[in-house]
């Protein structure tokens, strides 16, 4: 609701700071539901459901909202881009699928916020924000593999810190208003990049034992 209040008054770089931190708690809540067994202590509650709840206002649909109001992507391109991410999305939140053996994602797991954040930061042209659009819903119906910042195993040594530094440089990138001399930019790109192609690289190359 603080984002989204932030979004409605079209103060971007406040809307990302909460965001971002609705995106840490998001990387806490679920090790500690486990931690202390939610699902025995307390049976009549979901947390995969409110989990999914939240992550749809949070990952979707308040991005959408600042994607095509803050005019990054105007006209026809805004609205094809919104309907596209707010109907792919909730599909893709709707299949049980969703989840690989190793607890990664199958498919694109509609981390818009973390997408649209970037294009916030670096500004590219519309049609290659519209393209990026495009080409990451098709994905959501893909098996590839996107790993999970927690609980994806394979590389965790490696994805926990990138993740944690994602997180740190989109609070910097929207603490200074995205200008376009800060290096969190450069962070975001190293980070973006290992997270959106580490799955995808992880099926092509035989895991080992130390890969554990």
């Amino acid at each position: 609701m603080l984002a989204m209040l932030e979004a409605v008054q079209e103060r971007w770089d406040m809307m990302f700071l909460w965001l971002v931190v609705a995106l840490f708690v998001d990387g806490l809540d679920g090790p500690l539901a486990r931690k202390y067994d939610v699902k025995h202590n307390w049976p009549t509650y979901d947390g995969v459901l409110l989990d999914l709840i939240i992550d749809y206002l949070t990952y979707v649909f308040i991005p959408a909202f600042a994607l095509f109001q803050s005019g990054l992507l105007p006209g026809w391109t805004g609205w094809t881009a919104i309907i596209v991410i707010t109907y792919g999305s909730v599909i893709y939140f709707c299949d049980t699928r969703m989840k690989t053996k190793d607890w990664s994602f199958a498919g694109f797991p509609a981390c818009w916020n973390m997408f649209i954040l970037v294009m916030f930061a670096l500004k590219p042209g519309e049609g290659v924000i519209l393209v990026c659009v495009i080409a990451l819903t098709i994905a959501m119906f893909t098996n590839l593999k996107f790993v999970h910042p927690t609980r994806t195993q394979r590389w965790k040594a490696i994805t926990l810190p990138m993740s944690l530094a994602w997180t740190f440089f989109a609070g910097w990138a929207a603490w200074v208003d995205f200008h376009p001399a800060s290096w969190a930019h450069w962070g975001l790109v190293v980070t973006s990049l290992y997270l959106t192609f580490a799955g995808i690289v992880q099926e092509g190359i035989p895991e080992r034992a130390s890969d554990a």
